[in-house]
């Protein structure tokens, strides 16, 4: 055997095995994140129970697949009356039952299916926040139909909390097809390149859109919480940005959440090549235990507090498809399996929380505050008025 011969042909294969793993990586836009993904520091080790804050946020589209009124009706119906029956079996730490973000979009305004959400969140259920789809948008078409969709959903449904420091309506954000600031490659479903500062004008306090892959608008930037500095010249101004850390204070136009993001070496394409575990819950992605396990190793905190851990999931909840996951058994196990596994009072406290909440809990460990995250809960943004008229009940 002519060893040479042998030494060259390895070569050659693992050269061919790479090119063909950075193709797979291309092809589902892996490069754009992988670098900062393999350079994350480990969470640092704590002293005491780690507290997990375990959040859902839902791209919440009765209309999705342009369904007609009565399909819309039989979705907002069956969440409303499933929900309700599926979470009020768990409860946090603090006595909470799961809390759901339900970020309506603006774009599919109904108010009888408003009144119903907002039924539900009143009874403890979770908030209402904003998701917006647009395409070819202008800074003055986005900024009209925003303050009118703020001031519908508290006035007519006593969504939205109002910031006590500015008077102004205040709301969490996710976008219609990831394109937060413009950030498609195409150009396509924004439009708008300083769209992070106009958030923060109509009194947006943090957006939960990440992570997106494997959509081309996946940033840089994962498994953080940061603060993004606008460039209203220039798309994706969010792709990097300074970390939210104890002691330090609010920089730049608006904080980004992020969920976590990683490779799924349990279930790979072909074998070979790790899957996305992207925090999207669906049929088709379940929430197991082994995902849960995933999202709270990810061990996303505030720089300086690590002691307190986040955890954002999505969905889009009204899809028929996925339905029977998100308010049948498999979500009921999830819960089972936080509630058994991350609060047992030694090692992990559970606490389920809004996106306001999120964002309080943050703010609170970026001013040096500790202990039981559950003091924190409405830190600077009190809860929306449903919120409040039950409180006081």
């Amino acid at each position: 055997m002519n060893l040479p011969i042998v030494a060259a042909v390895l070569v050659l294969l693992g050269l061919a095995g790479i090119i063909v793993l950075w193709l797979a990586a291309r092809s589902r836009n892996m490069h754009l994140w992988l670098r900062d993904y393999f350079a994350r520091k480990p969470r640092p080790p704590v002293v005491g129970p780690t507290h997990v804050m375990f959040c859902f946020v839902d791209h919440y589209e009765p209309m999705w697949g342009k369904a007609d009124l009565d399909a819309q009706r039989r979705r907002v119906d069956r969440w409303c009356r499933d929900y309700r029956a599926m979470a009020g079996r768990h409860r946090d730490a603090d006595g909470r039952h799961p809390q759901h973000g339900f970020f309506y979009p603006e774009e599919e305004y109904v108010e009888e299916h408003l009144d119903k959400i907002a039924a539900l969140c009143a009874d403890g259920f979770g908030e209402i926040e904003i998701h917006l789809h647009h395409d070819n948008d202008t800074p003055e078409n986005f900024t009209t139909a925003m303050r009118r969709f703020c001031t519908t959903l508290n006035e007519r449904h006593g969504a939205l909390s109002r910031d006590p420091r500015t008077g102004g309506l205040a709301f969490a954000f996710i976008h219609g097809n990831w394109s937060l600031d413009n950030s498609r490659a195409d150009g396509r479903w924004c439009g708008i390149n300083n769209e992070l500062v106009l958030l923060r004008e109509l009194g947006c306090y943090a957006d939960f859109t990440l992570p997106s892959a494997p959509s081309d608008t996946q940033t840089s930037t994962v498994n953080a919480i940061y603060y993004a500095t606008d460039d209203p010249l220039k798309p994706k101004s969010h792709d990097r940005g300074e970390r939210v850390r104890v002691g330090g204070k609010a920089a730049g136009d608006l904080m980004i959440v992020q969920g976590p993001l990683g490779l799924n070496w349990r279930e790979r394409r072909f074998g070979i090549v790790p899957r996305i575990e992207n925090s999207d819950v669906r049929r088709s992605c379940p929430p197991t235990p082994a995902r849960v396990d995933a999202w709270v190793g990810t061990g996303i905190h505030v720089e300086g507090r690590p002691e307190w851990v986040f955890v954002k999931v999505h969905t889009h909840g009204t899809q028929e498809r996925d339905i029977d996951t998100l308010l049948g058994a498999e979500m009921d196990a999830m819960h089972d399996h936080l509630e058994r596994t991350y609060n047992d009072g030694r090692n992990y406290v559970l606490h389920y929380v809004t996106a306001r909440e999120v964002y309080n809990i943050v703010k609170a460990a970026e001013a040096g505050k500790s202990g039981d995250p559950n003091d924190w809960r409405d830190y600077l943004l009190p809860p929306p008025p449903h919120r409040a008229r039950r409180t006081e009940a």
